[in-house]
């Protein structure tokens, strides 16, 4: 079977599942945000950390507890590492070095998952279950938190209140997170995928030599680490690994798994607002721009200008031969468009214009279909700036969803959208700008470029993916790169915490002759535009001197 069927096979597959669970995850998941029961392991976990469930917060507390919560994550994740020798199954792995320890703190606590280190060489079992594994599962839940208190505040009227933080993040954990994991490890390890808690195995080589072969619970934290969108490996190789992703079905699960909190969201968004077109709506702009990057990145691999890939009948560097150009493009394109950062292939390696998708869509920001929760607010964000937009055109003030937008409403999510694109054009600017930026790129010119242009979109993305020909252990990329980190993950927060609260406070307003249907393809085709636009404006010098020029070189 040719790699074009086999690779269209799974993209219907792919497409046939997310259909069938959107409408039942999807309701599902608005039932457990909108319910006033708690479970019984709930309320024995808010009487310990002695938090009343029924009492709601304001817009300031509800983000002082997403800081707080995040900050001490942080600094218990740090500890864990530096603790490590003293931990057990550390297999003789002592403390990881401070730098180290501290750009991983924040890359697992903001959903990142950057790793500037080997897995197998440096973290021990306990660091990687306790630590890791318990942030891919609290950093999403997180990000569903912030995307339900967004929510609330459309549909809420004349109230200052948005829910409460320790609830939805509890929740979004014991309810959603954890059950579906649980669910999807055995399946993974039905498939082939690694569960073990010995550190390796020994074998002989060839040549009589002994060496080990690394093992892991690996299937455990591969559930997670695609259902919440974090992307950090277990293996050094990442979802390129056998023993993480074994085969086409492994792969197409991980695949399913990026895709399906965020896709369902829309039906949860729908739900909630009581009128499920406008969750259609969203789902539509996220599907076309993911159809898309993908369209364009598997057409570049599989059509080369370089000799050597035209005699192999596409670019087959960097990709792993069970997976193919096919599965290597639909893995890129959903990891780069879900903010995960897990990679089957090796980015760096696909030719300028393949690679040069994968970066373009992470620079339209966290919208097609975007991470757990910040993917639902990033298009709601972009919604609000589409509406806006469009108020100016015809000269009234702008409305979405009932709700008035204002100086200050605008004002927010203008902040929100601004910040990843400030953090990375800064921040790339400086870095090349840094005397030692040249050794640590293992290209020059354009492709150079692009490997520190990709560095700082994936991490104020908190995406964590990677053009790895650029070496990022010295201590100005473990800083920088942390910084980008939080100001990607937090300055989006807290602006759309104060959107969420500066709308809760408005009342509703009637719909009019004049106001802007927002349930046909009038508004989806605005929303598409206004994303495409600002990317475009914000990012076209950059990728000019990067993948494009690489591209037409």
């Amino acid at each position: 079977m040719s790699d074009l069927v086999s690779g269209l096979i799974s993209v219907g597959i792919l497409v046939a599942a997310l259909a069938v669970v959107y409408k039942p995850l999807g309701d599902y998941m608005a039932r457990v945000l909108t319910t006033d029961k708690h479970l019984k392991v709930e309320r024995g976990m808010y009487r310990l950390f002695r938090v009343n469930p029924d009492a709601e917060q304001r817009w300031p507390t509800y983000a002082l507890g997403v800081l707080a919560f995040s900050l001490v994550s942080v600094v218990f994740l740090y500890l864990l590492q530096r603790l490590q020798a003293f931990l057990p199954l550390n297999f003789g792995r002592g403390a990881v070095s401070p730098g180290v320890a501290f750009n991983t703190a924040v890359s697992f606590v903001t959903n990142t998952n950057w790793q500037s280190y080997v897995p197998e060489t440096t973290m021990g079992h306990v660091v990687q279950m306790a630590g890791l594994t318990v942030q891919n599962f609290l950093s999403a839940a997180v990000g569903l938190a912030v995307a339900v208190a967004l929510v609330r505040g459309f549909i809420r009227s004349r109230t200052d209140r948005l829910g409460n933080f320790w609830v939805d993040l509890t929740r979004g954990t014991v309810r959603i997170l954890l059950p579906m994991s649980v669910l999807f490890a055995i399946v993974l390890i039905a498939l082939g995928v690694v569960q073990s808690l010995h550190s390796g195995i020994p074998v002989t080589n060839p040549d009589g030599s002994q060496s080990t072969i690394a093992i892991a619970p690996a299937a455990s934290q591969e559930a997670i680490k695609e259902l919440g969108t974090n992307g950090g490996g277990i293996f050094n190789a990442n979802s390129a690994h056998p023993f993480e992703n074994p085969n086409a079905w492994s792969d197409l699960v991980e695949i399913f798994l990026l895709l399906v909190i965020p896709v369902s969201l829309t039906r949860t968004f729908g739900k909630l607002v009581g009128n499920r077109k406008q969750g259609y709506v969203l789902l539509s702009v996220m599907g076309l721009l993911w159809t898309f990057v993908l369209a364009v990145t598997w057409w570049a691999e599989a059509h080369p200008n370089g000799p050597a890939a035209l005699l192999a009948g596409g670019n087959l560097e960097g990709k792993e031969q069970r997976f193919g150009i096919s599965g290597s493009s639909l893995f890129a394109t959903s990891t780069t468009g879900t903010s995960t950062g897990a990679v089957n292939s090796m980015h760096d390696s696909f030719s300028g214009l393949g690679g040069g998708m994968p970066l373009l869509h992470m620079l339209f920001g966290e919208v097609s279909p975007g991470g757990v929760g910040t993917g639902l607010y990033g298009i709601l964000v972009m919604a609000i700036v589409a509406m806006f937009l469009a108020g100016l055109m015809v000269g009234r003030t702008p409305e979405y969803l009932g709700k008035k937008l204002g100086k200050r409403e605008v004002t927010a999510a203008a902040i929100s959208m601004l910040a990843m694109p400030t953090v990375v054009l800064l921040g790339s600017g400086i870095a090349l700008l840094m005397p030692g930026t040249t050794a640590a790129m293992a290209n020059s010119g354009a492709h150079g470029l692009s490997e520190v242009l990709y560095a700082y979109t994936s991490t104020a993305n908190n995406n964590g993916s990677a053009f790895a020909g650029i070496t990022v252990t010295d201590g100005w990329f473990q800083s920088s790169l942390s910084v980008a980190m939080l100001l990607g993950r937090f300055v989006p927060i807290i602006a759309t915490l104060c959107l969420a609260g500066s709308l809760a406070a408005q009342r509703k307003v009637p719909e009019t002759a004049g106001t802007l249907p927002t349930t046909g393809p009038l508004f989806s085709s605005m929303l598409a535009g206004t994303i495409l636009l600002v990317a475009a404006l914000t990012f076209v010098p950059a990728l000019a001197l990067g993948p494009i020029a690489e591209a037409m070189a």
